[in-house]
């Protein structure tokens, strides 16, 4: 999508909202649907709403689901643009997909009941919910998350109160509301969804240890997560990621180069999944920059790279080490190459070039459109590098080889919760590629890629010496 067209759309959001004016809180009576200014209130709504869908059938539940996808898919261009005013990081037309592909995400069909039967009588296993669920969701992708968890979390009979990140706070409570009204309208119930504003770090911590909430979802950074851990209920938790890929000598270069701007650049690499750094063996690495510059990238050479790097990472007074700079992160590539002091085509959508193994743009999870490519000598040093940059996370691993040893072998050793064979990284969410979606993939916790089942509490029904048909 251009730049003026961007500028358009969110334009005219800006205009519908007033400018950058505040979505109001509200309490208990009147205002936002769903929308609270204390944690107690909002939790208490949940619970009341969650008590209401107990009631209902599956076929209702299945309903309210659907409902919620078909809400997103409607507004996705409006909200799409309205995240993007607000938190300043990402792509129009991704952020407007991210809310179009929600259909992809699992609903009430992943609640089968399996039973057993035999001569001591019948065997029934299901799933309940756990209650009112905590939610924690990054300022990348607000709406989205939210929407997912909520997709999963009502299908398996739950309700949820949000801590929206803060810098997409304003965009959350809007999505909460609408969903609330037309659920509200349709099935009676006022806030199966709710949030708390203005979300702070007291908010969150009172969500983590309040009574009422029986789990925590949290999808954010390393501190939100370890704080979270730390509460004395279950937490599963959506962790860091630094997904490193491998090209081999027998890639596909030119499929190779296409999934990676493809993946890299989606959403300016704002997604934990994103491939993040690359390494290429020598003999085919000369190659395979020049099918990145076919395939859409942009290669800095490196006194670029140097520039960029100096505005990129900032070193931390305290404890000296490299950090971030958030003022780049979820930028276009044209901000980042200016950075670098070039200019680039309107249509660029990553920056690329070659670094060292140690550099800052490897080692860290820099969220910006700038893949870093390290040449290697052999396949068996790039699988050795890229789990050494890969940091133990387990979270995503990539490769392009069309060796079945190569592959098996990267695969065994990293290790991670999502591996991406020939392909860009959200095909191992099912875009491009088979399976589901989702936006909260908890791999410090164990749960993988979350489901309806990940929010239910596993039952089992025993009926001893009954329903003995044979």
């Amino acid at each position: 999508m251009n730049a003026t067209l961007v500028q358009d759309v969110v334009s005219e959001v800006m205009r519908r909202m007033g400018g950058s004016r505040p979505i109001p809180a509200v309490r208990k009576t009147g205002g936002s649907p769903g929308v609270f200014s204390t944690v107690d209130d909002a939790v208490a709504a949940a619970d009341e709403s969650q008590k209401k869908l107990a009631k209902l059938s599956l076929e209702d539940r299945d309903g309210i689901v659907k409902l919620i996808k078909s809400i997103a898919k409607q507004n996705a261009r409006e909200w799409g643009a309205m995240e993007l005013a607000e938190t300043k990081v990402g792509r129009l037309d991704h952020k407007i997909e991210k809310l179009q592909i929600l259909e992809l995400v699992p609903g009430v069909e992943y609640l089968k009941t399996q039973a057993m039967g035999g001569s001591n009588g019948l065997c029934i296993e299901e799933f309940a919910p756990f209650g009112v669920i905590g939610v924690v969701t990054p300022v990348t992708h607000s709406i989205p998350t939210l929407s997912a968890n909520a997709i999963n979390m009502i299908a398996s009979g739950n309700s949820l109160v949000a801590n929206a990140h803060p810098s997409g706070a304003n965009c959350a409570a809007h999505a909460i509301a609408e969903y609330n009204r037309q659920i509200a309208a349709r099935y009676g119930i006022d806030a199966l969804i709710t949030c708390v504003t203005p979300p702070t770090l007291e908010s969150a911590e009172e969500l983590f240890n309040h009574r009422g909430i029986s789990l925590l979802v949290i999808t954010g950074g390393p501190a939100v997560g370890r704080a979270a851990l730390k509460a004395r209920k279950r937490a599963i938790v959506a962790g860091p990621g630094n997904p490193p890929v491998v090209v081999d000598e027998t890639a596909c270069l030119q499929n190779a180069a296409t999934s990676i701007v493809k993946g890299g650049a989606y959403d300016n690499n704002l997604l934990c999944i994103g491939e993040k750094q690359v390494f290429c063996v020598e003999s085919v690495f000369d190659k395979f920059l020049e099918q990145m510059t076919m395939a859409g990238g942009f290669v800095l050479n490196s006194s670029q790279i140097e520039s960029l790097t100096k505005s990129a990472f900032k070193k931390d007074p305290k404890d000296g080490h490299l950090h971030v700079n958030k003022d780049l992160v979820g930028r276009d590539a044209a901000v980042l190459a200016q950075a670098a002091g070039v200019s680039v085509p309107p249509v660029t959508q990553l920056l690329v070039g070659e670094t060292t193994a140690d550099h800052p743009f490897v080692q860290e999870e820099q969220m910006m459109p700038f893949i870093p490519f390290v040449r290697v000598k052999s396949v068996n040093e790039a699988t050795d590098l890229a789990i050494e940059s890969e940091h133990g996370y387990q979270h995503t691993a990539l490769i392009h080889s069309r060796n079945l040893d190569t592959i098996t072998r990267f695969g065994r050793r990293a290790n991670t919760t999502l591996f991406v064979v020939n392909g860009p990284s959200m095909a191992g969410l099912g875009l491009g590629g088979e399976g589901y979606l989702s936006y909260s993939i908890a791999t410090p916790t164990g749960e993988g890629i979350t489901t309806p089942l990940t929010f239910t509490r596993y039952r089992r029904v025993m009926m001893t010496k009954s329903l003995r048909m044979i």
